[in-house]
């Protein structure tokens, strides 16, 4: 019948909305920020060029004590009966009954670079225009690196975001051309939809009415309670949007470390996670390379990172401060005898961890 045909209709489904990303046209050329994309994108800020200049490195304070005493063969034996008594069905003979024959100390130092900068980057936002301030064209906005910023503790991470001021201005929303709302796209905009019980005939298989749907072969959508559109979720149903300049300001504390190689055996991998006796520090707005370390390995890596960091960091950011430190990590090698048999294992760091990969009892089970 004709009303079943017609419950059976419903337009071709398209694409109501308009773009998801806002035109380029929507956004005005601010002097000072021509590069500026919605979303990002726009690249660092260089910062400008010092009115005055940069104060020079300053020579740090010189160390001549770079040596610790060596651990107890006591302080060897009890990290190891800690680190044993961690493992399951590890044995604890090794420990009790093993016999320490020699112990061998390594320094290996680790030099740590760390640079402190400020980034800039900006990018236009906007937001759902309720009547918002409008300061666009009222006079010219601050440049990216005259607006004020709080500067956080040195070498700590941080973001700021701070709107530019003389930058916001109020445009019809991209996503609903203006109009508040957008077609539902669960049922191409008609509100409602084919009833999913009588699968659009008005009257059950039986012959009777759909109770459903009242017979008339459709349902209400309830994604738009038959409204047939929906709320447009860029401009909470205002039509227009308020659309700026947001700063965003990047403080990163950007850290390089290099150890000194070590003969003892250890993998490097190992010192990662463990801290050493810290034998020097220096911090100023940019430090001098390390000088009269006895080690010339790491006077050299010292001298490149520094070099490395000034360059690489002052083309993109403004750096704030610099701080290098040299600790001396501890290592011992320890020789043991257990039942006969030769054996090592390493204590190293502050912490006294250990390395025993060839620990020979690492199954006490017993199968009965």
């Amino acid at each position: 019948s004709i009303p079943v045909l017609e419950a059976m209709f419903a337009p071709p489904a398209s694409d109501f909305q308009g773009p998801s990303a806002p035109p380029a046209s929507m956004f005005d050329s601010v002097p000072g920020y021509e590069g500026t994309v919605a979303g990002g994108g726009g690249g660092f800020l260089p910062p400008p060029i010092p009115s005055v200049p940069a104060p020079q490195p300053q020579p740090g304070p010189g160390q001549s004590n770079w040596d610790i005493p060596s651990i107890s063969e006591s302080t060897a034996r009890e990290a190891l009966a800690k680190y044993v008594s961690s493992k399951c069905c590890w044995s604890s003979g090794p420990v009790k009954d093993g016999v320490i024959t020699n112990m061998e100390t390594f320094n290996t130092y680790r030099y740590r670079l760390e640079t402190f900068t400020e980034q800039r980057v900006t990018e236009w936002s906007q937001q759902p225009y309720l009547g918002q301030p409008v300061d666009a064209y009222t006079q010219p906005p601050p440049g990216p690196w005259n607006i004020p910023a709080k500067t956080p503790t040195f070498f700590q991470n941080e973001t700021q975001i701070i709107k530019v001021p003389n930058t916001s201005s109020v445009k019809n929303c991209h996503t609903c051309l203006g109009m508040g709302r957008n077609p539902c796209k669960e049922c191409v905009g008609v509100g409602n939809k084919i009833c999913w019980v009588c699968k659009g005939a008005g009257d059950r298989a039986s012959g009777d009415r759909c109770h459903h749907c009242q017979g008339r072969g459709r349902e209400n959508c309830n994604h738009c309670h038959g409204q047939g559109s929906k709320e447009c979720q860029t401009c909470k149903g205002k039509q227009q949007l308020l659309v700026f300049i947001n700063l965003k300001v990047i403080w990163t504390n950007n850290l390089e470390d290099y150890v000194v190689e070590q003969s003892s055996g250890l993998h490097m991998a190992n010192l990662s996670n463990v801290s050493g006796k810290e034998m020097f520090r220096d911090s100023q707005y940019m430090v001098y390379p390390v000088m009269g370390f006895p080690n010339p390995d790491l006077v050299h890596a010292a001298e490149r990172l520094v070099r490395e960091h000034q360059a690489k960091f002052s083309q993109t950011s403004r750096i704030l401060q610099q701080r290098q430190s040299i600790e001396l990590i501890p290592i011992t090698k320890v020789s043991y005898k257990w039942k006969g048999a030769s054996h090592v294992y390493f204590v190293f760091g502050n912490e006294y961890m250990v390395n025993a990969d060839s620990y020979p009892a690492t199954c006490c089970c017993t199968v009965m």
